[in-house]
This record gives structure tokens, C-alpha cells and sequence, in this order.
């Protein structure tokens, strides 16, 4: 390897490396490291060996430290040289035992060792590629970042940013609306980055409330300039958001500065999430008010709270249940996300209950949470208003199964008796199922064996 041929490779290998980020003082440890191994691997150690870079020159120098010994007693050239050669070679003053230092030229030790040294750099230089690919984009996390759909599988979708480096985006990580083809260009954030089987893995994602914080922020200069902060955010992506904005400059309307002129701030955002619906909030620190905010639009509402199990008992007008609890359940669960509160909803105590009636929350030891919660969804907030309903009703209104259904029917009507579900104002009821009623059955057979007992006595009484 001549001078000429070692500088051209100092500067594929300098602009390689400036390519992907790799300062030249490690540019000049890989290069040593490479070298060092392929005499390793040619020679079984590198101890004796120095090798000097000098990246300005383009010098690759490789000095061979070698033990002098009487003559015709080397019994290892690359550890040993003998004395007549030391003094022909400029070592006129050394003697035996003492050490002789010479010049090689790396292609004096043949095709093999350029061979192991072309590979040694290659394997390094991609080593350092993934270290410096994980390093860059590790800085990056919470970052939005524009990428080419590559390739689109089953459970994740392969993208490619600018340089060519390759995306995760997993299906977990997919608004449900998405709809994803090659060639197309995807905004996302840089969610995390691993190492899989020594390789780096960046994992982006378009469902997670930083995504969202960060369209906010790429839309409002206010976000930008640290005049309005994003105080707390909850998704349901792709169907519902609720965003809680905060300002300390009393000019500023934060939520108007987020929405924009007839929306246009926000529209923006809108569009990109696939049509999520998002409301705006101002945030505060007292979470009465708080749980009242993130219940809009349901309206009237008194709150009480317990600070030390974080719940929060909502009272409010029968005609606003519905629009607190929202469709799906997503109003009610977007507000326990925002402020951290279990909420559980009741109808004002104000408010005439027809008589003999309950509501619908004191069954939640028989009936799941769950269930509870769609029902009130579809504004039946007491044991009656669920059946004055039809079971058809209930199955198209609710999409629970019919199981279900007829065990919520059956428990509730375990509580009334005949006469208080009249045929006329509850014309939809089935006959009732035994099972509910273990107490009446055995009251029942108690019943008749006392009558067998008095039809047996009754002729020794004759």
C-alpha cells in the first residue's frame, strides 16, 4: 500500500464517516483498532507491534519491535531478529537482548492481511454507524419526524426517513383510521429507541399524547414562544381528546390562542389525528373546578371530592347525564384521565325519583362496572328506566350481548314486586328466571311441607 493509495483511503474513509456523523479522533481509533486486529489475526499478537495515523498526511505507519539475538538463533522473525541484521538495518550501536525497532510496510505481510483489514474496517465502521444511528436518535425522543412508508406488514409499518434509515411504526402505535401505502408520507413521533439483537430499533408512534402535544406546538407560536404551556392531555385516539392549556400572561386567552380564528390552529391537528374530535380547557389547580371543566359539556354540576382516594362524586340534573358521560363512555373516561379522579355520576338528589325506584350505580355488587357505565351512557341512570326499554332496544342501543342483557333485566326486576311493574307502563318484561330468587323458592317448599304436615295430623285431631 503505497503513499498515494493510503491517503485516498484516509479520505473515502474521512468523508464516509463525516457522512454518518463520526468525529476524525475516532475515525483514527478505527483505523488503528482494524489494523491491529488484521496483524492479530496474521501473526497471533499485535504486542510488538505500533501503529502511528496521522489523518492530516494520510500516514499509516507501522512500527515492528523485535528482541535482537546472537545469530542463527531467531526462532521467531516477528519477535526476533538477529544481530548482523539489527547493525546491517541501522542498529550499529545495539547489542543482544536489546530492542530493534523497524519500519513495515502493511503490504509486505500479504493479500491475507489486507483481506482481514478490509474486513476488520468494515465491521468496525458498522458497528460505529449503529452506535452513532442510536446516539442521534435517542436525542430525538418526543421529536415529530417526517418518513416514506417502505413497506407496510401486518403488525408494523416499515418507514424510511431522509438518510435512508429504517422506522418502526407499530400497529399499537396506529390511529384506527390510518390507512397506510407505500410511498407515502407519514408524520409520527419518535417514541423510543432499543436495541434488538445488536441492532438499534427506532419505534415511533401516532397515538401517544406527546404526538399530540407536539402538533399543538408546531401549530400555536404562543406553545412555541412558552406563552401557553399544555398543562395535561388525554387521547382516545382517533375518536376523542381532551387538552387542558394554561397561560401566565393575563392578555392571553389560551384556550382561543390553541383553537385559532374559526379554528384554524387547531383544525390542522384535527386533520392529521384522522378527525379526533378535541376539546380545549383552561387548567387549574383546583379540581373541583378542574372535573367540572373536563365533564363539558355537560353543565350545572356539583362536585365533591375525596383527596385521599381521589375520587369524585358528580351530582347533576338528569338531562345532562347523558352528555357528561358522553358517547361510548369516552366524555366520563377522558375526564378521569385529565384530572386523575375516579368520577362516579349522580342524579341531584333534588330531583323527583318516581317512587320505589333506584339507581342504577347501587347495583355494581351484581351488575360489572362496565355494563353500568353503557347503560348510563344511553341515559338509563335508574333500575326502572332500564326496563321500560325493550331487550331489542337494549341490545341496538348498548351492542352488549344478549347474556348480558337478560341478566341485567332479570337482577333488576329481583327488586320490585308485580305490583310495582305494572303490564301497562312495563309492557316489555319477560317472566322471571327462579334463579334470581333463591330466598322465595325455599320460603316456597318450607310452605308446602308445612301443609303436609297439618293434612297428617289433622285426622288424629277428628
Amino acid at each position: 500500500m503505497n503513499r498515494k493509495e493510503r491517503t485516498s483511503l484516509m479520505d473515502a474513509l474521512k468523508e464516509y464517516m463525516g457522512q454518518k456523523n463520526i468525529d476524525e479522533d475516532t475515525l483514527i481509533k478505527v483505523l488503528e483498532e482494524s489494523l491491529r486486529n488484521a496483524i492479530a489475526k496474521m501473526f497471533g499478537t499485535d504486542s510488538n507491534f505500533d501503529v502511528i495515523v496521522n489523518p492530516d498526511h494520510g500516514d499509516v505507519e507501522i512500527w515492528r519491535n523485535r528482541t535482537i539475538v546472537p545469530d542463527g538463533e531467531v526462532e521467531n522473525v516477528m519477535t526476533q531478529v538477529s544481530l548482523s541484521e539489527a547493525h546491517a538495518n541501522g542498529g550499529e550501536d545495539l547489542e543482544v537482548d536489546e530492542e530493534f525497532t523497524d519500519k513495515v510496510e502493511f503490504e509486505s505481510f500479504g493479500r491475507r492481511a489486507i483481506q482481514n483489514l478490509r474486513q476488520s474496517l468494515v465491521s468496525k465502521v458498522l458497528e460505529l454507524e449503529k452506535d452513532s444511528l442510536y446516539a442521534e436518535y435517542s436525542k430525538r425522543v418526543g421529536e415529530i419526524i417526517l418518513a416514506d412508508v417502505y413497506q407496510v406488514w401486518k403488525r408494523e409499518v416499515l418507514l424510511m426517513d431522509a438518510e435512508g434509515n429504517e422506522l418502526i411504526l407499530p400497529r399499537t402505535n396506529v390511529i384506527p383510521r390510518d390507512r397506510f401505502k407505500k410511498g407515502d408520507q407519514v408524520n409520527a413521533i419518535i417514541d423510543h429507541v432499543e436495541y434488538n439483537n445488536n441492532n438499534p430499533k427506532i419505534i415511533l408512534s401516532r397515538t401517544s399524547d406527546e404526538f399530540l402535544k407536539q402538533l399543538f406546538a408546531r401549530e400555536v407560536p404562543e406553545i412555541q414562544d412558552g406563552l401557553v404551556t399544555i398543562k395535561a392531555v388525554a387521547r382516545i385516539p382517533g375518536e376523542r381528546a381532551k387538552v387542558a392549556v394554561e397561560t401566565y400572561d393575563d392578555r392571553i386567552d389560551p384556550v382561543g390562542a390553541v383553537v385559532g380564528v374559526r379554528g384554524s390552529r387547531i383544525q390542522g391537528v384535527v386533520t392529521e389525528l384522522r378527525n379526533e374530535s378535541i376539546d380545549i380547557l383552561q387548567w387549574t389547580s383546583n379540581p373541583v373546578l378542574l372535573i367540572q371543566r373536563a365533564l363539558s359539556p355537560a353543565k350545572d354540576l356539583e362536585v365533591k371530592i375525596d383527596e385521599e382516594t381521589k375520587r369524585a362524586d358528580v351530582y347533576l340534573p338528569r338531562e345532562e347525564i347523558k352528555k357528561a358521560i358522553g358517547k361510548m363512555g369516552y366524555n366520563i373516561k377522558l375526564a378521569m384521565l385529565l384530572t386523575g379522579y375516579e368520577i362516579d355520576i349522580y342524579r341531584e338528589e333534588t330531583q323527583d325519583l318516581e317512587e320505589e325506584d333506584l339507581f342504577l350505580t347501587e347495583f355494581d355488587d351484581e351488575i360489572e362496572k362496565w355494563v353500568i357505565d353503557i347503560l348510563l351512557g344511553i341515559g338509563c341512570d335508574t333500575a326502572k328506566s332500564v326496563l321500560r326499554r325493550s331487550k331489542e332496544d337494549l341490545l341496538r342501543a348498548t351492542d352488549l350481548e344478549e347474556s348480558t342483557i337478560d341478566h341485567v333485566i332479570q337482577v333488576l326486576m329481583a327488586e320490585f314486586e308485580d305490583d310495582e311493574l305494572p303490564a301497562d307502563r312495563y309492557p316489555n318484561l319477560p317472566p322471571r328466571d327462579p334463579r334470581y330468587y333463591p330466598a322465595t323458592t325455599e320460603g316456597a317448599a318450607d310452605e308446602d311441607h308445612g301443609d303436609e304436615e297439618e293434612t297428617e295430623t289433622a285426622p288424629e285431631e277428628a
